[in-house]
Formats: structure tokens, sequence, C-alpha cells
């Protein structure tokens, strides 16, 4: 099979993943619950991975926070920040992990920078919502539809300029483009553990610039003696049994991923997605990319983006048909009644790849 869902989840894992979670399983039991070995072990792994996050994320290790995802990181931030009827700018390439909780809680989105892979029109239309009073703002560090990789540094000095706080979307850039939340300043930074992190699924980190209010409270290992949760981080956020066997294989991931190099790594998604591109535009296809772009490329096919996704399938080829979750990008890109056949590179794509696609699809 050519795995071109990444965006979805990294497949197949890497062996070192998978057996960093396989041994964990054998040695580890349940953290901060014991002072004997498997005890102990579970908190030692749980730290060595959480010490290398925070060196590669450019924060603290106490700011770093493990969630069962990007999805439910970015459902803390969000409820840590804002209130019913508030104001809050957005992107317009959020997913529904941004929109959604925000519509939930009744808050009120601005929708900011509509055009495609244009970092003026972004940065222009994000300021001009700033000026006119915002509570916070939330956007995406690289589109899950087009892999437009938006100017988050720049987005992140408006937001420090005009004092309004922010959240970052990192779930399709971890792993492929640098994060900082020391020089973004963000109050948070959400991203999945299982995509470019090549992490398992059921895994995900909240890098925390600001003190996040937990959405459950109950045993955290430690202040066993109060009714309240604890007040410091990571205790505060992260209540229950601890996936530790996950957390293990989110550090021999982000290991990997810091031997072969974040450079590296994108230059190898893009390589692919540009032939893909080519081979697209000659073959006819609406495609959409341009600068600023990463390994993710999305087209309109000649039928339903689902049934093509489907036939492709069953040729070998893994994809993506629809909406994927992010309706408001589609709406942006003009592309909400037909969706898109998407294209997702990973950490080890191959022009040889892009080629065995383009052959497949023309033959369908």
């Amino acid at each position: 099979m050519i795995y071109l869902d990444h965006g979805a989840t990294s497949f197949p894992k890497p062996l070192s993943v998978r057996r960093q979670v396989q041994d964990a399983m054998a040695r580890c039991g349940n953290s901060g619950r014991g002072g004997h070995g498997p005890a102990m072990e579970a908190a030692r792994t749980i730290y060595l991975c959480r010490t290398a996050a925070a060196d590669f994320f450019d924060c603290v290790p106490e700011q770093v926070v493990f969630t069962s995802g990007c999805t439910h990181s970015l459902n803390i931030a969000l409820r840590s920040l804002f209130k019913k009827g508030e104001r809050v700018a957005i992107s317009g390439f959020e997913h529904n992990a941004v929109t959604r909780p925000l519509y939930a809680m009744g808050v009120e989105t601005v929708v900011a920078g509509r055009k495609l892979f244009d970092w003026a029109d972004t940065l222009e239309q994000f300021e001009n919502v700033l000026k006119k009073g915002v509570s916070g703002a939330v956007f995406t560090h690289c589109s899950n539809v087009f892999g437009y990789i938006l100017p988050v540094e720049e987005m992140a000095f408006l937001c420090r300029k005009y004092r309004v706080p922010f959240v970052v979307d990192g779930a399709q850039s971890a792993g492929c483009l640098p994060i900082s939340l020391r020089n973004w300043g963000a109050s948070f930074v959400a991203m999945s553990g299982h995509k470019g992190l090549l992490g398992p699924m059921g895994t995900g980190l909240l890098l925390c610039g600001d003190t996040p209010v937990p959405l459950m409270q109950g045993g955290t290992g430690s202040r066993s003696e109060s009714v309240e949760m604890p007040s410091f981080l990571p205790d505060l956020a992260e209540v229950g049994t601890m996936n530790v066997g996950g957390i293990a294989g989110v550090h021999a991931g982000l290991s990997l991923v810091k031997r072969m190099g974040l450079s590296k790594i994108l230059h190898r998604e893009q390589q692919a997605a540009e032939r893909c591109v080519k081979g697209l535009k000659q073959l006819g296809y609406q495609v959409f990319s341009g600068a600023h772009q990463n390994g993710t490329v999305s087209f309109v096919p000649r039928m339903d983006c689902e049934e093509l996704a489907e036939k492709l399938g069953s040729k070998g080829i893994a994809v993506r048909g629809g909406l994927h979750c992010a309706p408001l990008a589609h709406e942006s890109a003009g592309t909400l009644a037909t969706g898109t056949v998407r294209l997702s590179f990973g950490h080890e794509a191959t022009v040889e790849q892009a080629e065995r696609f383009l052959s497949v699809l023309t033959r369908i």
C-alpha cells in the first residue's frame, strides 16, 4: 500500500515506536500510585518524554501536559481562555476541533483571512480584526485540508502587540515545522502525538503558557488529602491513569523526528507533494497549491470525492476524500459543495510514491 493519509495519522508506526510501547506495557505500572518498581518505572517513562518534549518545543517540562489527542488539548485550552458571549478571532482554515467547542461554549467567532497561500491577506485581515477588539485568537499552524502553512510567528507577534491571548493548533505541524512556546508567547499550543510525532493514536500534548482549567477532576497521585485539584502543572491538567505506553511511543517518535531533522522531513514531504501538483495539473484537475505549503495537497476530482478515494484505496493508494472535518476551510476555498481528495505525505515521503499515485489515478 502507498499510504498518503498522514494528515489523519502516521502509518505504519516506526518499529522503534512499537517496541517502546510494548516495552512500557511489560515494565510500567501506574505512575504516582506507589513507590514500588513498576510505578516508579512508569513515572520515569513519563518524565523522560516530558523533558524531551520540553526541549523540542522550547518550554519547561512542567508546561507539557499529556492528553488523549489534539482535540482533547484544544478543548482544555479553549475552555480555559474563553467564556460565553466573548468574541474570538480565528483563521479561515480551522478544524472542527476548534470551531465546534467554541460554538458549544457560545463564543462568537470572527473569521480573519480566507485566501489560500496568501500571507499578506492573512496578516492584514487578522490585524484588522485584532484592532477592533477581541477576547482572544485561535489559529492553525497548517491547514489539514490544503497544507497551507500560516504565518504563525507574525500572527503571534500581532497578538502580543494587541495583548490578545491566543491558542495555536499544531496538529499538522508538530514533527515537520519548528514550534516554540517561549518565542511565540502563546497561551497554549495543542498538538497530536500520533501524526507528525509518529506516536500511537490516543496521544496528544498541550503546551501551557498559561494556567489551564482542567476538564475533569480526580486522582493525580499528588495532594490526595485535598478535595481540590492540585494548583500546579502538570498535575492540574493530568487526571486519572496516564497512557504510559502511548507516552513511551511518543517519546520514541519524537526521538526519531529529532534524528531525522525537521527541515529534512519537510523537504521530503514537499518534494513529493510538488510532483503530485505538477502531475495533477497536467491531467487537468483543479489543484490547490502555492507558496507556504507543506506535504499536503488537495484536488477536486471529476467524480464524487469519496467514491474516488474508495477506488484509489481498492488499488492500494490510501487517501482521504470529503470535507476532512474542516468545512470552514472548504468554505474559504470554495469547495464546500464538492469537498476534495486529499493526499498527505509523511516523514518517509518519496517522489516514487507520488508517481505511483498518479499512475493509478490515470488508470481509474
